[in-house]
């Protein structure tokens, strides 16, 4: 369920990035309770609706009082550019409340962290909790385009300095390194090699981060993944027929936009959680036209034979498609 939160602050953190923090009334304090590395699900306006997009807690649950999301500018991108351009202190946000896996087990384990560009957003919550309650020790890996592009590179000298060995950055700027490349990376993780890792950035990033860790000797298991698209995906204009909640609903879906995507914008409450394609609560059964996914770590080959996909990760291939959460 959407629910309509006050801005109580808008801070420009680089050119291209800004945060805001977010005042939740007592009455909605437990539904918006969260875990650091979490995210919100803002209904941003878009031609007559709603889009749905996931930003990234950059508070800790910790040690701030206000909800806090980092916004940054994208190439074509509808709905981060609106909320840069149009978002101001005493405004409101329509938020779905907190979800999303990519948060540590323990905040008393030593953590690898790589991020890239505003990869960075959950990773400063996790690491701001880590600091303030548990006893782990922290390596950050961050890779930027240049000086200027580092988000919170002043909130993070601060954090190193007040704790010490417990918290280490790396900074990779593209400007002085060129683009990171996967041996480079391993060579900066093999000291930590032991430790999980949580890795957050663009898709390029995280490819490159994953190579990284593997040269390293890093399981895939002890490996999270919390990934930030860029550009829209490929897909046809289509038409979203679904039945949930007892009813059948004809929604209109946009070429590149993920289906469950649709489903909130449409003011709809569907079942969801990672929106990764690796916790399969978004699962729901196809029933007619065809769909692509775009990532899937859950389903296989008997669920798609049972017609089964996942929401988070569908985009149209056919002009319409039938779904049910039945």
């Amino acid at each position: 369920m959407a629910h309509r939160l006050r801005v109580a602050e808008v801070i420009a953190e680089t050119p291209d990035a800004h945060s805001l923090v977010l005042a939740v009334p007592p009455a909605l304090a437990a539904a918006f309770a969260y875990r650091p590395g979490q995210y919100l699900t803002v209904l941003v306006p878009q031609n007559g609706g709603n889009v749905a997009r996931c930003y990234s807690l950059s508070s800790s649950p910790h040690t701030d009082a206000d909800l806090k999301i980092t916004v940054k500018r994208v190439r074509d991108g509808q709905a981060s550019n609106w909320i840069c351009d149009h978002v101001r202190a005493g405004g409101t946000l329509e938020l779905l409340p907190p979800a999303g896996e990519f948060t540590p087990a323990s905040l008393d384990d030593d953590l690898l962290l790589l991020a890239g560009g505003s990869g960075i957003t959950p990773v400063i919550g996790i690491i701001k909790s880590v600091l303030a309650t548990g006893r782990g020790r922290l390596t950050l890996i961050y890779a930027n385009r240049d000086e200027r592009s580092v988000i919170f590179a002043a909130e993070l000298d601060a954090l190193r300095e007040r704790h010490g060995n417990r918290l280490t950055v790396t900074h990779w700027l593209d400007s002085e390194r060129g683009a990171p490349d996967a041996a480079a990376l391993a060579d900066l993780i093999a000291p930590v090699s032991g430790r999980e890792a949580y890795v957050c950035g663009p898709e390029p990033f995280v490819a490159v981060s994953r190579k990284a860790l593997q040269k390293a000797g890093v399981p895939e298991e002890r490996i999270r993944v919390e990934r930030f698209e860029i550009e829209p995906s490929a897909g046809v204009d289509a038409t979203l027929q679904v039945e949930i909640d007892g009813q059948t609903h004809r929604l209109p879906w946009p070429a590149g936009q993920r289906m469950l995507d649709v489903v909130i914008g449409a003011g709809l409450n569907p079942p969801f959680s990672c929106r990764q394609g690796h916790c399969g609560s978004c699962a729901l059964r196809l029933l007619g036209g065809e769909v692509d996914l775009v990532h899937n770590e859950v389903l296989e080959q008997e669920d798609f034979d049972d017609g089964y996909i996942l929401a988070c990760q569908a985009v149209a291939r056919t002009e319409t498609v039938s779904v049910t959460y039945y």
